[in-house]
């Protein structure tokens, strides 16, 4: 149920009374809508476009499940349209936004040692690590001075 679903909005309303005996004009004063709004609502059959709505965002949602929720709009768009979906890429952000559904970034990881990012660190003992013991491997700098 959205906001974009005045149908299943007003479903709902109408369901308040049925099963918790809660009034419609208190369930509409809470939802932010009119009685007459409710009213206006309330016995129309579904469009068409409310139908193809309603398939294409559980479309969206088993897509986006079934990337273990990694894909955004652009991804689902493509698969959408490969399933036969005429559709754009900003209604398929717009549904998923609706569905509280957002796609994760996957971070990779970069390698520290890329060539041409830092200057490397002067290697004072040679990549000679075979001491026996701690205070053993000395080194000298360009300057003179020993350094452990």
């Amino acid at each position: 149920m959205t906001e974009s679903d005045p149908a299943a909005l007003a479903a709902f309303i109408g369901n308040q009374r049925a099963e918790h005996h809660v009034p419609h004009r208190l369930a509409c004063r809470v939802l932010g809508v009119s009685e007459s709004w409710f009213y206006k609502w309330r016995g129309k059959p579904m469009t068409t476009r409310e139908v193809r709505r309603g398939k294409l965002a559980e479309a969206i949602k088993q897509i986006f499940e079934g990337s273990g929720g990694t894909y955004g709009s652009p991804k689902v768009w493509i698969r959408l349209l490969r399933e036969g979906w005429r559709v754009s890429v900003n209604t398929v952000a717009k549904i998923l936004a609706e569905l509280g559904l957002a796609g994760r970034k996957i971070r990779r990881r970069r390698g520290l040692t890329r060539p041409g990012k830092r200057a490397a660190a002067p290697d004072f003992v040679r990549r000679d690590f075979t001491a026996d013991a701690p205070d053993q491997v000395w080194a000298e700098r360009h300057d003179g001075d020993r350094h452990r």
